[in-house]
């Protein structure tokens, strides 16, 4: 056959997640409303928007009006630039020696903490003849991860002070327990910021975009918004549980009304009826105890479906929920089906999502693995095609 002959076949594999960016701009539009005018929102799409499409999120968030987008480094704001994505750009961990001059070509805004990243910017704004490069200093105020500490302060303002080609835009900080509602740690994180502002002011610096609050913060501590807050998870539909001493809380005021933004799906593969005190699966950790009908689905933790929900998890087939049972392996899942009417080959099965009243979400994958929200999301593979409506 000649090559020009030849078609491009379409993957035809039934496991697939639908991405509602109705729901992603629904969501935003929620988060704008609490914080309400005067406080703008950078709208976090790391990590491949938590697993929903980084290009594709980012420029539903660009048209519902997001004036900023919050990655984690330049390969991840790379891909949006070249979808022509255009609003600003916060690279949150900072950057590599050898990023500078592409960090200026496509500009964006670098996060910095020490006097050594002010001088590579320097020298390379000052190279490419840039009249100012926005910057945004984080500062380590109990986190114990990335950002300058307090006592080394007037280091980096001193190297900001003899960059005249760098403009001090953005002051940071992020919080370890804002959603442990009684928790001293942050307050006292609190207190070391408006410190570190303090100084900044002495040293003649005033940053516009001042920032702290990520999706906890937002809905639990108004006193961390300043000017701009970071939200994450919340504009895709969910947060972490909210606690005091150990304990969870719950309430109206604690909650966001968000929607979650993907529906994971697959189809049934295959219908088996087999006898009662039969193994099923890997190792035969589950057996029938009475004859049972179960589906094989064409998914598994390849696909990021948690093994923790082996024999423990559900899913939804034909308006009923149906029990994971057996090990999850690579590629398949079995789900008992016994009961269900008119079950078939070929039927739709919700992994993640809601359908008619019933609901398995993100954080029921999460309590029974034993993670958060974040890890499910984000550990939905490459190989899951997302669908966008």
């Amino acid at each position: 056959m000649a090559t020009a002959e030849i078609l491009k076949r379409t993957a035809t594999r039934p496991t697939w997640a639908q991405v509602s960016l109705e729901n992603l701009r629904d969501n935003f539009g929620v988060v704008q409303r609490h914080i309400g005018p005067g406080i703008t929102v950078c709208a976090v799409v790391k990590a491949d928007a938590y697993g929903h499409g980084a290009t594709e999120c980012a420029r539903a968030l660009e048209e519902e009006g997001a004036r900023w987008l919050g990655v984690t480094s330049l390969d991840e704001a790379i891909p949006l630039r070249d979808a022509g994505i255009r609003t600003r750009i916060l690279l949150m961990t900072g950057f590599w020696r050898g990023e500078e001059e592409e960090i200026i070509r496509l500009q964006l805004t670098p996060t910095v903490w020490e006097p050594g990243q002010v001088e590579l910017l320097e020298k390379a704004a000052a190279g490419l003849g840039l009249p100012r490069l926005p910057v945004h200093l984080k500062v380590d105020t109990g986190m114990g991860r990335l950002g300058v500490d307090p006592e080394d302060l007037y280091q980096v303002c001193s190297a900001l002070k003899s960059s005249p080609h760098l403009l001090l835009e953005g002051l940071s900080t992020h919080l370890a327990s804002s959603e442990v509602l009684d928790a001293p740690s942050v307050n006292d994180q609190l207190q070391e910021f408006e410190q570190v502002r303090n100084v900044l002011r002495n040293e003649g610096f005033d940053p516009p975009q001042v920032h702290v609050a990520n999706t906890g913060a937002v809905i639990s501590r108004r006193e961390s918004w300043n000017t701009m807050v970071r939200p994450g998870i919340a504009l895709y539909g969910y947060h972490l549980p909210f606690e005091r001493a150990g304990r969870e809380v719950s309430g109206s005021k604690l909650r966001l009304a968000v929607k979650p933004v993907l529906t994971w799906k697959t189809r049934i593969l295959a219908l088996r009826d087999v006898r009662a005190n039969q193994a099923l699966g890997y190792g035969g950790t589950y057996v029938t105890k009475a004859p049972a009908r179960i589906a094989v689905l064409p998914v598994g933790y390849a696909d990021g479906l948690n093994r923790a929900l082996s024999s423990r998890g559900r899913v939804i087939v034909r308006e009923h929920y149906a029990p994971i049972v057996g090990r999850i392996s690579m590629d398949l899942t079995l789900a008992d089906v016994t009961g269900l009417p008119g079950v078939s080959v070929g039927d739709e099965v919700v992994l993640l999502g809601a359908l008619d009243g019933l609901s398995v979400d993100a954080r029921e994958h999460a309590e029974l693995a034993n993670t958060n929200v974040y890890e499910v999301l984000c550990a939905i593979s490459k190989r899951v095609p997302r669908k966008y409506s």
